[in-house]
């Protein structure tokens, strides 16, 4: 089992490389995982539930959010202070990490850029302090990696918009109170506050799932969702708009997967420090140095990435093909050592016992969402060749 104190995995030093304030905002909430959410997490996996008494204290210490600048103010946190942030939450469990980075990539930053005054004054606050919870509806049952495909559609009325079409896998959206629904107007792609009191909305909780048990995921259900003219986004045109929020929600997960990967190279090396066989621990057999070593090396230069790729964030000359760099290398890194800290654990990696089997099962939904690994691959292939091999 993990120590209740967990003291991290920096083989270069890396916390050199951070700010006093960046240190002091990743130590609270690394004590906050091992405090509250390490010892129960494994239950809510077994439950299939998610948390919602964290929300208020996750709201508490600023999770949500805390790198867009609000009511003119300078943001919270850096880029880098809010993927530490994330890092940790991903250590506890990919469902802490998704609910945040959905709430602040993926609802609040597209208020933030396109939304109205008016939108931004009254959903921001509420959003930041948990006492509204939000989702982003852009996958369909039929799109995934084509979003410019979708088919839900909203047509202009006399009084607003009337939207209907069919949202698929979509986090929190069973618990939120207001969904971004992206639609095609017959012009072009836009973007809709739809609340979830609206006639016709419904979001029916998908059950059954190997990975993200401790995540709400969700189908929606538009049928003749009528909002009014002041529920759009104004700002929001075009598929660009729907992906500029996607390159928010990808840089926090090519951080948050990088406490995943701590969490399980961690357990592995204790595990395998302390477990006896043929007289001596697995630890000082070549096989198993060979998967520790594979493991520390990539969360090391995981590190280095993310690292960098927030700086140059904070800086704002960052690309979403750096990104997707980021996120591609990222998650199958962590997801690679996931399986290498199961394969040292044996039969005790299965168990509920440990994590490194549900980070493992977590990292394989993490792979999928937010772009796949081959549409990465082919993102910043189109960026080094200048050709494109999907439009």
């Amino acid at each position: 089992m993990p120590s209740a104190l967990f003291k991290g995995v920096d083989f270069y030093n890396i916390d050199s490389l951070l700010n006093e304030e960046e240190l002091m905002v990743r130590d609270t909430v690394r004590k906050w995982i091992s405090d509250r959410a390490i010892p129960v997490i494994g239950r809510y996996m077994e439950e299939g539930k998610f948390p919602m008494e964290f929300i208020s204290e996750m709201a508490e210490l600023d999770f949500f959010g805390a790198n867009i600048p609000m009511g003119g103010n300078e943001p919270v946190l850096n880029n880098v202070a809010y993927g530490l942030v994330m890092q940790e939450l991903e250590r506890g469990d990919s469902g802490l990490r998704s609910f945040a980075s959905v709430t602040g990539g993926l609802v609040m930053y597209p208020i933030f850029e396109f939304g109205s005054q008016e939108q931004k004054d009254y959903w921001l606050p509420k959003l930041r302090s948990g006492e509204k919870i939000g989702c982003f509806g852009l996958t369909e049952p039929d799109y995934g990696s084509n979003p410019g495909g979708l088919i839900t559609r909203a047509e202009r009325t006399d009084s607003g918009w009337l939207i209907n079409g069919d949202k698929m896998w979509i986090t929190n959206g069973s618990i939120a109170d207001v969904a971004i629904i992206w639609a095609n107007t017959g012009e072009d792609i836009r973007g809709f506050l739809v609340e979830k009191e609206r006639q016709g909305f419904s979001a029916p909780e998908m059950k059954k799932k190997f990975s993200l048990r401790a995540s709400v995921t969700s189908e929606l259900i538009l049928d003749n969702v009528e909002i009014p003219f002041e529920n759009e986004l104004p700002k929001a045109k075009g598929l660009v708009s729907a992906l500029r929020c996607l390159t928010q929600a990808r840089y926090g997960i090519a951080w948050g997967v990088i406490g995943a990967a701590m969490a399980c190279y961690d357990e592995a090396l204790d595990y395998a420090k302390n477990r006896i066989q043929f007289g001596k621990p697995i630890a000082s057999y070549q096989l198993i140095q060979r998967k520790l070593v594979n493991m520390i090396t990539n969360i090391t230069k995981d590190q280095l990435l993310a690292l960098q790729l927030g700086r140059m964030k904070d800086q704002g000359n960052y690309t979403f093909a750096q990104v997707s760099m980021a996120k591609k290398n990222n998650v199958r890194n962590a997801l690679n050592t996931a399986r290498e800290a199961v394969d040292i654990l044996g039969a005790n990696g299965i168990t509920y016992e440990y994590q490194s089997g549900r980070h493992m099962c977590n990292l394989e939904s993490v792979e999928t969402y937010e772009g796949t690994n081959d549409i990465h691959t082919l993102i910043i292939g189109g960026e080094i060749t200048g050709i494109k091999a999907f439009e």
